[in-house]
């Protein structure tokens, strides 16, 4: 049974996501003080009872609706750029991880590591755990450190893909032969869960992507022992 939550977007793990989610909060009261001086303004007009035959312009009133929405659009305008502007920075990246989008499973590989790299499955609902996530676990987590800077290199090695974590902010396209560069900041611990958000095919909805917040400390042991 749906519930209002399910409407809401997910946490925030990252700078970027609260700022989106700031960004939507901003859009949406706008949206709603519009929407009431719309409506306000329709029934006013059902409801009165004067009327003037003769009247056939009025200049002041143009002038008013015609600047108001200008200047409304400029109040979503500023933000949302500034915010198109901090998507696509690059902001000195400490870790740099590569992904491949595969029919129907990703691959990563960890290029500031020597042979650190892994297939990531679903987990099949019968081999899942009582403590797992159905249709979201994977077989390998990808292990990123907390509070560090991350570079993701995004691509596909058959069709289109898109590597998509909601509570990062993070949406990339995997396009074959195409190379595209994202980046973000994970600022608590915890198990992050998104999945392809391109329709890619049969097996579109079973590809997961789980990513493991962790201590830098504990990343570092992780990388010794998958190295």
């Amino acid at each position: 049974m749906a519930t209002w939550s399910n409407f809401s977007l997910q946490n925030s793990a990252s700078p970027l996501m609260e700022q989106l989610i700031f960004f939507h909060d901003h859009t949406l009261l706008i949206l709603t003080m519009i929407t009431v001086m719309v409506g306000y303004l329709m029934l006013t007009l059902f409801f009165n009872k004067f009327i003037n035959r003769y009247l056939l312009e009025g200049q002041t009133i143009e002038i008013i609706w015609t600047i108001l929405p200008a200047i409304t659009l400029i109040f979503i305008a500023l933000p949302s750029l500034r915010l198109l502007y901090l998507l696509d920075e690059i902001d000195n990246p400490s870790i740099t991880l590569k992904t491949i989008g595969h029919q129907w499973y990703w691959s990563y590989e960890y290029s500031d590591f020597i042979n650190v790299e892994f297939d990531s499955y679903m987990i099949p609902t019968n081999e899942l755990p009582m403590s797992g996530f159905r249709l979201l676990d994977v077989d390998n987590r990808t292990t990123l450190p907390m509070n560090t800077q991350i570079r993701v290199l995004v691509t596909a090695a058959d069709v289109l893909h898109s590597w998509t974590v909601p509570s990062f902010g993070v949406k990339v396209d995997a396009t074959p032969g195409r190379l595209n560069q994202t980046n973000f900041f994970v600022s608590r611990p915890g198990v992050f869960f998104g999945q392809c958000s391109e329709i890619c095919g049969a097996n579109h909805s079973f590809m997961p992507i789980v990513i493991e917040s962790v201590p830098m400390k504990i990343f570092v042991e992780w990388i010794k022992k998958n190295s």
